[in-house]
C-alpha cells in the first residue's frame, strides 16, 4: 500500500491513475513524474517497489499539493470577494463564476435544488 502526499493510493489501480487521485496532480503532471522516475505507467501501484515509491514521492513533493493547495485557493476566492469583484460576488452566492447560463444548468453549483414556479394559483386543496 503506497501513501504518497498524506493520500493511501488505491492498489489495484494503474499507478499512473493512481497518482491523480492526490489533489493537485493531474494524468499529464502524473505522466511527467512516472517518467522522470523511470517507472512504468502500466504498473500497477501494488507491484511497486520501496525505492520506486521513494522517488514518486520525492517528484511529488516538489508539486504544490493536497493542504497547500486547498489553502491557496481558498486564499484566492476570499481575496476575491474582499476587492468586491464580480466574480468574489458569484462564490459568495455560490453561483457559477465563469459565465455560464444560470436559468437551467447551474444545478450542481446551486446544490441540485429544484424550484419550479408554477403559475401563482394556489389549488382546490390548498384554498380551504
Amino acid at each position: 500500500m503506497a501513501r504518497i502526499a498524506g493520500v493511501t493510493l488505491p492498489t489495484n489501480k494503474r499507478i499512473e491513475v493512481a497518482l491523480t487521485y492526490i489533489f493537485g496532480i493531474g494524468l499529464s503532471a502524473a505522466n511527467k513524474i512516472l517518467i522522470t522516475a523511470n517507472v512504468n505507467k502500466d504498473k500497477r501501484t501494488k507491484d511497486l517497489l520501496e525505492e520506486e515509491v521513494n522517488k514518486i514521492q520525492e517528484l511529488v513533493n516538489q508539486y504544490k499539493t493536497e493542504g497547500d493547495l486547498k489553502s491557496e485557493v481558498m486564499q484566492n476566492i476570499k481575496r476575491l470577494k474582499e476587492i468586491g469583484s464580480y466574480r468574489g460576488s458569484r462564490h459568495a452566492r455560490h453561483l457559477p463564476a465563469r459565465g455560464q447560463r444560470t436559468k437551467t444548468n447551474s444545478r450542481t453549483v446551486r446544490g441540485n435544488v429544484r424550484r419550479t414556479m408554477g403559475s401563482g394559483r394556489k389549488s382546490a386543496s390548498q384554498k380551504t
